[in-house]
């Protein structure tokens, strides 16, 4: 009974993520990383290399090729279409979706199965009917293939913190999947969750530094797979002006990402709305 009853909430999930997909292609790419990132993945299509990305076939240092690969997978079936170019973002959106579920089933463990899933339930309806999260799942952009793997890892790793798990397996687990974020969207990808991580752990006086190290390691060991199979291929002046950009990112605005020092808070804040509001009392209570 209770296996049909998370079947039930699961088909309840995937409704809810019916809107992602409806009118992806109707709408023209509009945003400078929309328009750049489909035609990286075009141009892989048209070369014949997957390898790194490029604009006008020429290197593109911004980004690695995650999210690149999925949309050119994506233009392969589809056509090179703006459907297509978004369509990646509305799937990841569903598994964010069901993420979120689970997730939330999980941290309630303790408590009777219709009080775990009704909380992952009411999770994922503040969560999807939050401004921000739908405007992204129906975009081109990386954000939502980025966040995803981010938040996979870091409920693996602090689930496994708090049942007390001894052994090495979900750290690094956590940190394989932290690696395919890396390569989603580069360095930042490793900085924002391990930050995130030892942050919670120094919050709630947890030891595990051996368990972060593993972390840590196994997320660089993903991203050192590709950029090892790069630097073979092209050498290592190619490494180092993709390391050179990417520096360049942290210390200067690029591409016109230039905003005020508060301004993702900002918009977190009013784009997750009322998800934001929810959260406000957990931050300041710690």
């Amino acid at each position: 009974m209770a296996s049909k009853k998370i079947n039930q909430y699961i088909l309840l999930i995937i409704l809810l993520s019916v809107p992602f997909y409806i009118g992806l292609g109707h709408v023209r790419l509009f945003d400078w990383d929309e328009i750049n990132f489909a035609e990286c993945a075009r141009e892989m299509i048209v070369s014949g290399n997957y390898l790194y990305p490029q604009i006008k076939f020429e290197p593109f240092w911004e980004k690695p090729p995650l999210f690149f690969w999925l949309q050119a997978m994506s233009m392969r079936m589809f056509g090179i279409t703006e459907f297509a170019a978004r369509l990646p973002n509305a799937l990841f959106g569903t598994a964010t979706l069901l993420l979120l579920f689970f997730a939330g089933r999980r941290i309630h463990a303790q408590k009777p199965d219709k009080e775990r899933s009704r909380f992952g339930v009411i999770w994922v309806l503040v969560y999807a009917g939050s401004l921000l999260p739908f405007l992204y799942f129906k975009s081109g952009i990386i954000d939502p293939v980025f966040n995803f793997f981010i938040f996979l890892s870091y409920v693996i790793f602090i689930i496994a913190v708090y049942e007390k798990k001894s052994g090495s397996f979900p750290f690094i687990l956590a940190g394989l999947i932290n690696g395919l974020a890396i390569l989603a969207k580069g360095p930042v990808g490793f900085l924002l969750p391990v930050l995130s991580l030892v942050i919670t752990l120094f919050l709630y006086k947890q030891k595990y530094f051996r368990q972060l190290l593993l972390f840590c390691f196994s997320a660089a060991a993903v991203s050192l797979c590709w950029f090892s199979i790069w630097i073979a291929a092209n050498g290592w002046d190619f490494f180092m002006q993709f390391i050179s950009y990417q520096t360049s990112l942290f210390s200067k605005p690029v591409a016109g990402h230039q905003q005020f020092l508060l301004y993702h808070f900002v918009v977190v804040f009013a784009g997750c709305f009322p998800a934001s509001v929810f959260a406000l009392p957990v931050l300041f209570s710690r």
